[in-house]
């Protein structure tokens, strides 16, 4: 019986791995801005099963709630200033700084995977969390995930200054 609760686990943490990989690729690879959007709220809907797969209800909801929920829903009000498909068309061409992303995306992704994901040890645990009351959540928000609310926080401000910046400055008309 443990085996299979362990095959279910490391299942449930692949999918949530697909799901992750699946979401970013869509995201950066979507001609169409609506479906970037689509796909980040793929990959973040994949964070939050990887928060929740690790034992931690409360980033989960927060996951959810703010990235894709705000976040993704300040990015769907910039899209309605941006370009439309027709217009991201016409001005479809190679850049001029493709070389110098392919090698800071070469050196990226060898660092993040000799660094950080080779010296790290994997270990997953079936700990009980709490017991959810309100005194529990209180006391683990203003402790424990205090620095992770805080970032979820800058990280919305951003994205609404953006989106206001976006909004404000309007399309750009070409001489």
């Amino acid at each position: 019986m443990n085996a299979i609760y362990q095959f279910v686990a490391e299942a449930l943490f692949i999918m949530f791995i697909l799901l992750t990989v699946t979401g970013s690729f869509l995201a950066v690879k979507a001609r169409i801005l609506m479906h970037a959007v689509l796909g980040l709220a793929v990959c973040l809907l994949g964070v939050a099963g990887l928060y929740f797969y690790l034992g931690s209800m409360f980033l989960t909801m927060m996951q959810i709630l703010i990235y894709m929920g705000a976040v993704c829903i300040v990015l769907v009000f910039g899209i309605m200033v941006g370009y439309t498909p027709h217009e991201s068309a016409e001005k479809n061409g190679m850049s001029r700084n493709m070389l110098l992303a392919l090698v800071s995306s070469g050196v990226s992704a060898f660092l993040l995977v000799a660094v950080v994901i080779g010296r790290t040890t994997w270990t997953a645990s079936a700990a009980k969390v709490g017991n959810f009351s309100i005194e529990w959540i209180g006391e683990n928000l203003l402790l424990r995930y205090c620095l992770a609310f805080e970032l979820i926080s800058v990280v919305l401000l951003i994205a609404i200054v953006g989106s206001i910046i976006l909004a404000r400055g309007g399309r750009e008309e070409e001489v």
